[in-house]
């Protein structure tokens, strides 16, 4: 849809303390890590939930779609835009309002980065308890409409579960509030979790009452070879299982794609043990790096012959601990390497992840020989990110390539979307792999509402 030369001068007589972007500013800002987020005819940044709700009512009255953005680092189309919409940038929100030692809780804003409240919450000896490669621009809100997991949510679940209270905008401007601090509440039906995972789609997150935990002290690192995430999940068990032990990660990587980043990287992979075809990188916490490097050497000898580990190495500083997670973490490196490359993240129950991996590697070639995917992610909860070795394939390859990593994943009891959300991008993979029945219930919801489909239209489900 087109919209009228005047908005931006309606939208600064409307909400004059609200920062106002046209679409000249948006070209030459930076859109995140999609280059379709910038696409809106203007982007409005509220400067409090009242703004929000008059931006909201705004676009109601006018019929102007309004996308909500947070730190602009969705890997699913979420907060893409297109010419005839309006942003809704939450960055002006971005201030930890409260932290509560007693309670271990958080009052947190929903534009506000997760670094920033990791930093806040650790004055304290706390920590949300989740944490993200992208921890310095990923925020709040758009954690919690993407349900964020994570390199800890094998310990303490996704947002979903760190979530005690939510205040957000619905589609007709009212405050949605229920800002509660306990964990313990049965008053009726739990609305707030309607907005989690939603992706903007039913209301517009603008503060968070959050669980927090202790802060885990020190840490040490170590990466080992096995055979395969059997193997690599019986040394994972052994440590979880051990007294007194504090597993914080357990991210596993295959070896295509842990031999790519290293390159990419220019490390040096005669010191880190590359040569297994998969790797585990691990960091056990304890009161000191000492008590943590101890604890992490004798579990591991105590399960090395019994798991199969073929390799490893314990860090034996914090330079080599930050190699490690380079390895793991600077996954753009298959980015730079590929223009455009499809890029997935499923969720695979434990017992089933070595098959799926033999199995979608097999479907890949049978597709085009060359084919090859990356593999990495969180071992603990099943979570991995997959990359395919090619350019951007066109649409029937893509979809030839979803079919092969998809099919059957529900039945085993698998997600083909684990932490990434629907957007856009995977609408089309929802509509063909989703229940039907959740579908229907979900578009039901979003018309009862967002009766004129306002808020993000065409992400995750759209009218009949």
């Amino acid at each position: 849809m087109s919209v009228r030369s005047d908005l931006l001068s309606e939208l600064r007589g409307a909400l004059p303390d609200a920062t106002i972007w046209g679409r000249d500013e948006l070209a030459v800002r930076d859109p995140g890590f999609d280059g379709r987020n910038f696409g809106a005819a203007a982007l409005v940044r509220p400067a409090d939930v009242g703004s929000v709700s008059a931006l909201v009512r705004f676009c109601l009255e006018r019929g102007i779609p309004l996308v909500p953005q947070g730190g602009r680092t969705g890997l699913a189309g979420g907060a893409a835009t297109v010419s005839g919409q309006i942003i809704c940038d939450l960055g002006a929100m971005n201030r930890v309002e409260e932290i509560d030692r007693l309670g271990r809780v958080a009052i947190v804003q929903a534009g506000t980065p997760l670094a920033v409240l990791q930093e806040a919450a650790a004055v304290h000896g706390l920590d949300p308890g989740i944490d993200l490669a992208s921890r310095g621009s990923c925020t709040i809100g758009g954690m919690i409409s993407t349900n964020a997991g994570g390199i800890m949510a094998f310990r303490n679940g996704t947002m979903r579960h760190r979530l005690l209270g939510l205040e957000a905008v619905l589609p007709d401007g009212r405050v949605f509030s229920d800002l509660t601090r306990v964990l313990k509440t049965s008053a009726g039906y739990d609305l707030k979790h309607l907005f989690v995972g939603a992706e903007g789609t039913l209301g517009i997150v603008t503060r968070a009452v959050l669980r927090l935990e202790p802060l885990g002290g020190a840490s040490a690192t170590a990466l080992i070879g096995t055979n395969d995430a059997a193997s690599a999940q019986r040394v994972v068990s052994h440590l979880l299982a051990m007294p007194g032990a504090n597993l914080r990660a357990a991210e596993i990587m295959w070896r295509d794609f842990a031999v790519a980043v290293a390159g990419m990287l220019g490390l040096d992979s005669g010191r880190l043990p590359l040569g297994s075809p998969c790797l585990l990188a691990l960091e056990l916490g304890a009161a000191t790096v000492e008590e943590a490097t101890s604890a992490l050497e004798e579990g591991l000898s105590s399960i090395w012959e019994e798991a199969g580990v073929l390799d490893g190495l314990v860090a034996a500083s914090m330079e080599q601990a930050r190699t490690i997670w380079r390895l793991r973490e600077e996954t753009e490196q298959i980015e730079r390497m590929h223009s455009h490359p499809p890029s997935f993240d499923v969720s695979v129950p434990a017992a089933a992840i070595d098959g799926y991996v033999a199995r979608i590697t097999d479907g890949l070639l049978g597709i085009d020989k060359g084919y090859a995917p990356y593999v990495f992610g969180h071992l603990a909860d099943g979570n991995l990110h997959i990359s395919v070795n090619t350019d951007s394939p066109s649409p029937e390859r893509y979809r030839a390539i979803e079919d092969v990593l998809y099919t059957g994943l529900g039945e085993i009891g698998g997600s083909f979307s684990a932490e990434h959300g629907v957007g856009l991008d995977k609408r089309s993979a929802y509509e063909r792999y989703g229940d039907p029945v959740k579908q229907d219930l979900a578009r039901a919801i979003k018309a009862c509402l967002d009766r004129k489909w306002v808020l993000n239209p065409d992400k995750i489900v759209t009218p009949v």
